[in-house]
This record gives structure tokens, C-alpha cells and sequence, in this order.
């Protein structure tokens, strides 16, 4: 995965958003908790995007710690300003690229992992990049606890498929696989951006829960 450019004044520009922005996360590895200055779990989204999200979830769920990572700094610094006037200190955000997780994150350090309509990088040599691919899943599954889990979303059957079979290949377990999720949608379900844009489309959203097994 290439990482991102930096445009002049980016850095500065999310400085001013600290916190929630959290300026050296590679310095928490290991003591989320004590960033957040408790004992509850540590739940994060892989390419928050404008943050919806994951920071509804954190509304909903206050003793849940919430960490949202996106590589785009634009978007980013639009998520996180979306959330200033809320006093969520259950939320913070990473400016971070997802192959350097394990230097954010220590072994067994997080419970759940999001992943929601990441980039489906359609092309054959470009299957590497997949953030559900074998060499992500076994980054996730070290940094995950014992029985954490995977919630991945896309309305991408042939991304869908394929992560199928890598979660298979590297016997993750797997529930509440659905290949049409709106037609039996659970009532707690926090729908993203992207995710409402399609299904007024008509698109199909397919959904699974992998866990670390």
C-alpha cells in the first residue's frame, strides 16, 4: 500500500485537533488503556473515512474505547471536526497507515477490528493491497485478543468473496455471514457513509464477523 503524500500545512492543520487526534500512537502501544484512562475494551475502524461511523458507535457505547485510523488527512480532519462539540473521551482518532498497526497496537491489545467498504483494489496485481488479504489478517490476528473479532462490510461480492476465503485459509472462525444484509437488518446496526449511498443505489451490502480463533 503507497502511502499518502503529505500536503504543506496537513501536519499543522491536525495539531490544531489534538486531542482527539492522537499525535504519537506508536507511544501508547501497549497502554490504550491508560490513554483513555480506564479498563474497557479497545474497539477500532481501519479507514474511518468522515468518521460517521465510529463515532456513533462511541455515542452509543460509552464503555466501549473507540479508536477511528484513516491515512487520508483530508478526510480525517474532516471527521474529526465533525466531532469537536461532543465531549466523547471514549474517542480518539489516528492519523495512520493500516500496515503499521502492530506499531500502534501490542499483542492482544484490541477486541474488535471494523473494517467497512475498504478499497477493493480490483485488479489481479493489486491483490496484496486488500486489507483482508493473508498478510493483514495475520497482523490483525496478533494484535487482536483471544476470541476478538473482524465486523467487515462492502457491496462488493467479488472483494466479499475473496475475503471469505482468506478468513477460511487462515481459520478464522466466522458468524453472521450474510449475502444480503439489508434484508434481514439487525436493529443496532450503525450504518457509514458510504453504506447509505448504496443501498438507496440498490446495491446488496455483505457483511460477516470473523474471530480470532
Amino acid at each position: 500500500m503507497s502511502r499518502v503524500r503529505r500536503k504543506a500545512g496537513t501536519k499543522e492543520a491536525l495539531l490544531a485537533l489534538s486531542p482527539p487526534l492522537v499525535v504519537n500512537p506508536k507511544a501508547n502501544r501497549g497502554n490504550w488503556q491508560g490513554f483513555f484512562n480506564n479498563n474497557n475494551k479497545i474497539h477500532i475502524e481501519l479507514g474511518m473515512g468522515r468518521g460517521t461511523f465510529i463515532f456513533t458507535l462511541a455515542q452509543r457505547n460509552p464503555d466501549i474505547n473507540f479508536i477511528g485510523l484513516e491515512i487520508k488527512e483530508e478526510v480525517l480532519i474532516t471527521g474529526i471536526k465533525k466531532t469537536l462539540d461532543y465531549s466523547l473521551p471514549n474517542l480518539a482518532y489516528v492519523w495512520g497507515d493500516v500496515n503499521d498497526l502492530s506499531d500502534y497496537f501490542a499483542n492482544e491489545e484490541v477486541a474488535r477490528i471494523y473494517i467497512n467498504f475498504c478499497d477493493p483494489w480490483p485488479k489481479f496485481r493489486h491483490t496484496k493491497r486488500r486489507i483482508t488479504h493473508g498478510n493483514f489478517l495475520d497482523i490483525y490476528q496478533i494484535i487482536l485478543q483471544e476470541r476478538g473479532e473482524i465486523h467487515f462490510k462492502t457491496d462488493n461480492e467479488d472483494l466479499f468473496e475473496f475475503s471469505l476465503n482468506m478468513f477460511r485459509a487462515k481459520n478464522w472462525g466466522l458468524k453472521d455471514v450474510s449475502l444480503d444484509f439489508y434484508r434481514d437488518l439487525p436493529l443496532d446496526n450503525v450504518p457509514t457513509e458510504y453504506e447509505l449511498k448504496f443501498v438507496e443505489q440498490g446495491l446488496k451490502i455483505f457483511r460477516l464477523a470473523a474471530i480470532n480463533i
